[in-house]
């Protein structure tokens, strides 16, 4: 089992490139075999959920040529099966993308009922409730979302909730029924957006994406085309607080800070330097860090999948932080990990009190999850002494290369495997 073995207190400095939205890449991905002429897809993440959705793809028949770390060609005019292999399902949960695309392109989907990272209860139903509102009849059986229509027809869905998931699903889906769709209460995050771009290059007809109110017109068939993914606005934030908690100064380059602005807002009302550029932000942290509150909400708000690193950093303010979770309801378990280490947080319901300390210690600790082990890293690079994250699968799933671009600004890290090495990294950084 491979682990991260940190050696705390030194200021991250330097400059770091964000690699492609995780996030995007996935809707895109599936998207991708809703032709069957060969798209090319570049600035993917070369992370394991995008090699996994990969795999998936290529197991339902598929096509997939990886030209390279962050490029692929996808076609799928050879695809045979419309069931995918609960193997893929159970590992990372956007596979449940592959539905509308089926659905949307064959008009017959079968895919297991996913699984991903254990933050808490996140719900299919919006999706399954746009599905038949286009004319579809859902089953689940043997524990798989079985969905086929004779004819998808345009129609009006209001979604109950604002989910991401579902609004992309039915994007996809409704792209290719007849008529027009409309979805209102429709997410509004970057990589909706960047999904919606896709498509609409494919020969879609989306109006609206990045607006709670999103208007498509049915096509008959999409076609090939080119498309770069946007920048992960996650991990470009992951590195924003790094620097904040570790005191450094970072140049975050290759990002779009308009979608950045909710993490920005919060760093400098604690007290950080942000510089933001075209296409890059700077952030520095001189002095002590001040309290504030953050409360998650759905873009444009403060993401979800920024609350564990913004907790970390609140932890090594001045004064006491509140931090409200309103998207799930199971994401502060890293909390106790985090007080092995000195941090002094209160957990109550759906809220974390924070009482900020001035150091944290070195400490063995388990990533919980793909964000809150990013955020226990930084927590390592932060504290005096030696930490060692176990469990950093999860962490794999949606950082690329993720030591070495903090070893770059000064980090002193190492991936290892076994207690052996822990002892010589021990030995070496003294």
């Amino acid at each position: 089992m491979e682990q991260y073995v940190i050696k705390g207190g030194n200021p991250l400095v330097g400059e770091v490139d964000i690699s492609g939205a995780k996030n995007a890449a996935l809707p895109i991905l599936a998207a991708a075999i809703m032709t069957d002429e060969t798209i090319l897809i570049e600035n993917l993440p070369d992370v394991r959920d995008i090699n996994v959705l990969l795999e998936a793809i290529a197991g339902i028949g598929a096509h997939v040529d990886r030209v390279d770390r962050h490029t692929v060609k996808i076609n799928g005019s050879t695809i045979g099966d419309l069931s995918v292999d609960y193997e893929y399902i159970k590992k990372i949960r956007a596979s449940y993308y592959l539905m509308g695309a089926l659905l949307g392109k064959y008009k017959h989907a079968e895919v297991p009922l996913p699984g991903g990272c254990n933050i808490g209860s996140r719900p299919i139903d919006q999706h399954l409730k746009g599905f038949r509102a286009l004319g579809t009849d859902v089953d689940i059986r043997h524990g798989a979302i079985v969905a086929c229509a004779e004819n998808l027809h345009g129609s009006h869905i209001f979604l109950d909730v604002v989910s991401v998931g579902a609004t992309i699903n039915i994007m996809m889906a409704a792209s290719m029924a007849q008529g027009r769709t409309i979805i209102e209460n429709a997410a509004r995050e970057p990589h909706v957006v960047d999904v919606a771009n896709f498509l609409n290059s494919m020969g879609a007809n989306i109006m609206g994406a990045g607006t709670d109110v999103i208007r498509i017109r049915g096509v008959e068939k999409l076609h090939r085309t080119e498309y770069s993914i946007i920048p992960d606005q996650i991990e470009a934030g992951t590195f924003m607080c790094a620097a904040a908690a570790t005191g450094g100064d970072v140049m975050v380059r290759n990002v779009i800070p308009k979608h950045l602005e909710a993490t920005t807002a919060k760093l400098l009302e604690i007290g950080c330097e942000v510089q933001e550029f075209d296409d890059a932000v700077r952030v520095r942290a001189t002095r002590k860090l001040r309290r504030t509150h953050v409360k998650t909400l759905p873009y444009p708000g403060y993401p979800t999948d920024m609350q564990p690193q913004i907790t970390v950093t609140l932890a090594l303010a001045d004064g006491t932080s509140i931090v409200t979770e309103s998207i799930f309801e199971n994401r502060f378990k890293y909390v106790d990990e985090l007080t092995r280490m000195g941090a002094s947080i209160k957990v109550e319901g759906n809220t974390a009190i924070i009482d900020g300390v001035n150091k944290f210690t070195g400490a063995r600790v388990s990533a919980p999850d793909l964000r809150a082990g990013a955020a226990l890293v930084i927590a390592g690079m932060a504290a005096d002494g030696i930490t060692v994250v176990d469990d950093i699968k999860y962490i794999q799933r949606g950082y690329e290369n993720f030591e070495g671009k903090l070893r770059s600004l000064g980090a002193e890290i190492e991936k290892v495997s076994s207690e052996k090495e822990i002892l010589k990294f021990q030995l070496r950084v003294g």
